[in-house]
């Protein structure tokens, strides 16, 4: 038991202090940011997963009718190969941390959906006091698409189900059709990807353990990349130079994104839809995403190994 807690304590503070510092290095997450995207998660859940692993040893190793309930259906060799009887001190006050932990994570999960539904709910209710201002012969607030007469040129979505696009008049005149549909597209390719559940883990886990670097990184990473995906959806849509395009008319009067929370510079994405680097290749993605998938299944057989050797014994 001793020997999978160390395991799982060192595969956890690897997975959450040199792995996300080497890869906000790396060049290939530009490139193929739904790959990256899959490996932030993998880590994520490699470290959740080894913490709540090393919890469940040692809750049962520290209390007997933990203990119980999670042997009670292997057989009594699998019990004796944990040696949960001899449980030293310090195991007893990492299990307490663990729980402290978890409890604290379900907190700040809690908390992040609630004030998400409460901030979508002022969103939605505001949108229904603007849309009866809607000029004549313009889409009605009840279809995918919603229009808001605004000067101001903007265009945004609400996640929801189903999801709304919302889009100014600012914005209709500004943009010319095809850039529109760049525009429309890189919002559904948010939508459809289910971005707003992945920005909500990332902001709620970086909340809570601001000072964990995976999920500081994880949280920053999140916002560009999400954005990056976003774009590639309507670049190949509609084409890099017409994405770029309307990037340039809907945010020049800004300097920045359009989304508020990466504060990150628009040229950085124009750049490098009109400069588009090279892919990687289609087995070495499969290859990646692959990999990554397979990261948070270690926490599971570190776990299982001492059950698995009692069973072949």
């Amino acid at each position: 038991m001793i020997f999978c807690l160390l395991l799982l304590s060192t595969l956890a503070l690897t997975a959450a202090v040199p792995a996300p510092r080497a890869l906000t290095r790396a060049g290939w997450p530009e490139r193929e940011p739904v790959v990256a995207l899959w490996v932030w998660q993998c880590l994520v859940a490699t470290v959740l997963l080894s913490c709540l692993t090393a919890l469940l040893l040692g809750a049962a190793a520290v209390f007997q009718t933990v203990r119980a309930q999670v042997f009670a259906p292997a057989p009594p060799g699998v019990a004796e190969a944990y040696d949960l009887s001899a449980a030293p001190l310090w195991a007893a006050a990492l299990t307490l941390l663990l729980a402290a932990g978890a409890a604290w994570t379900t907190a700040m999960l809690a908390r992040e959906l609630v004030e998400a539904r409460r901030r979508r709910g002022r969103a939605r209710a505001h949108l229904r006091e603007r849309a009866p201002d809607l000029p004549a012969g313009l889409p009605a607030a009840r279809g995918p698409l919603l229009v808001l007469e605004d000067e101001y040129p903007d265009a945004w979505w609400l996640p929801g189900n189903p999801a709304q696009l919302i889009v100014t008049t600012g914005a209709l005149h500004r943009l010319t059709s095809h850039q529109l549909d760049a525009v429309l597209a890189h919002e559904r390719g948010h939508a459809r990807a289910r971005h707003d559940w992945l920005l909500h883990l990332s902001t709620a886990l970086a909340t809570g353990f601001p000072r964990v670097p995976l999920f500081a990184h994880f949280c920053d990473q999140t916002h560009r990349l999400v954005e990056l995906a976003a774009d590639d959806t309507a670049s190949r849509r509609c084409g890099h130079l017409t994405t770029a395009l309307a990037l340039i008319e809907l945010n020049q009067h800004r300097g920045v994104l359009s989304c508020a929370n990466t504060h990150r510079l628009l040229g950085e994405r124009v750049d490098r839809l009109l400069e588009p680097p090279p892919r990687l290749l289609p087995h070495h993605r499969a290859l990646t995403t692959t990999a990554a998938a397979l990261v948070p299944l270690l926490p599971l057989l570190i776990t299982f190994a001492p059950g698995l050797t009692a069973l072949g014994g």
